[in-house]
């Protein structure tokens, strides 16, 4: 629970202010690349830091070496855009940064997950550590007035490193003593990719991959609509989002344990399709129930997707299938996500008046074929082990 609120600090303290940090530096042209390049990073390094923690490394002692580098990366970001360095080198310093931090994540639900005797029970509890880290993370750079300066992350480097500094607190799980014989794409964590052969595992994966897309309009344009509608400290309003997201975290066990799991994933769906309509509605108090609605819908589908996987994939594959869930919904589905939505966004530019109605409505439809999509190919909900066969 500790591990989740420090590191979901670290993560909100990056990711809320980033795009209105760009804006104010005048790096606003390469914002949707910013936030792309995490995408890019999250197709590389997820599956090989994954497998490293399934079959070489304790994944405490992984996590210890990427918050390290996380640590440095962020300072040094922080001082490039303050330096007024050339952006395509900000850029590139973005980049590297984001190869550390994208496993990361992933990483440390599998650790925890590992830990807990009941999942389904447990795991909404422990989760919400995380949500209030973000919130925490969120509020204190509104109360320090860092929501457009590059400070911040200078503060996001120190929270890195006590990340780096509490995984010696973390138990060190057993790595398989077959580790050693392995194939140059186990290695890599590409076996993973096995996992897709079960339909119903490949449905899950998928709809939550192109629902990501999206939810990419989220950080970088939210608050843009926010400033545009007068509303300042916008990393303090987009922490409503975690308010329905701790009222959705608690509410896990107890719908886990009532509801199917297929109508809890097409809940979230539902909600993703609400919190884009509100946000089109383009009135201060439309807006700010989309905000919070967002948190709700990334609970049933995202974290409902993790316990999925958690009931339903042999323990020696954990690792690599959070790790691959990661890779899909934040890899290939912010590449495109951010990148197309950052498209959209443009299109819907026009001397400097965003057509936000048109911007969010043509979300809110997106998100309604996920959900046709999901409830017409996911198919039963018996809870049984995906059997991997090579």
């Amino acid at each position: 629970m500790i591990l989740f609120f420090i590191q979901a600090s670290a993560m909100a303290i990056w990711f809320v202010p980033l795009g209105t940090i760009l804006d104010a530096n005048g790096l606003h042209l390469i914002k949707p690349y910013a936030y792309a390049v995490n995408a890019l990073a999250t197709v590389i390094s997820p599956l090989i830091f994954g497998a490293m923690a399934d079959r070489h490394v304790s994944p405490a002692r992984v996590l210890r070496w990427l918050a390290t580098a996380t640590a440095i990366a962020t300072a040094l970001v922080s001082t490039a855009i303050r330096g007024h360095w050339n952006p395509w080198l900000v850029l590139l310093l973005i980049q590297i940064f984001s190869l550390s931090y994208a496993p990361m994540f992933s990483i440390s639900t599998a650790l925890v997950l590992a830990r807990l005797e009941d999942a389904n029970r447990e795991f909404g509890q422990v989760r919400a550590l995380a949500t209030l880290g973000w919130m925490a993370g969120a509020m204190f750079i509104s109360l320090l007035g860092l929501d457009r300066s590059a400070l911040a992350e200078y503060l996001g480097a120190v929270i890195w490193a006590l990340v780096a500094i509490f995984t010696y607190f973390l138990p060190m799980l057993e790595v398989p003593a077959s580790a050693e014989h392995l194939t140059w794409h186990e290695r890599l964590g590409l076996d993973a990719l096995t996992l897709l052969k079960d339909r119903n595992t490949r449905v899950v994966f998928i709809a939550s991959t192109l629902f990501n897309i999206p939810i990419c309009a989220f950080y970088p344009y939210a608050p843009t609509h926010l400033h545009d509608l007068g509303f300042l400290h916008t990393s303090a309003w987009m922490s409503l989002a975690q308010v329905t997201e701790l009222i959705a975290m608690f509410s896990l066990a107890w719908l886990l344990l009532h509801w199917r799991l297929k109508w809890i994933f097409a809940c979230g769906l539902i909600f993703g399709v609400l919190r884009f309509a509100l946000s089109a509605m383009n009135t201060n108090a439309s807006l700010l129930l989309g905000v919070a609605l967002h948190g709700a819908s990334f609970v049933l589908v995202f974290i409902t997707a993790q316990i999925y996987l958690n009931q339903r994939i042999d323990t020696a594959w954990r690792s690599r299938a959070q790790a691959l869930l990661t890779l899909m919904n934040s890899g290939v589905g912010n590449l495109v996500g951010y990148l197309g939505v950052g498209w959209w966004f443009d299109a819907c530019t026009r001397e400097a008046q965003t057509r936000w109605p048109a911007f969010w409505g043509a979300l809110a439809a997106f998100v309604g074929c996920v959900l046709m999509y999901f409830l017409y190919a996911y198919q039963g909900d018996r809870v049984t082990l995906v059997q991997i066969k090579k």
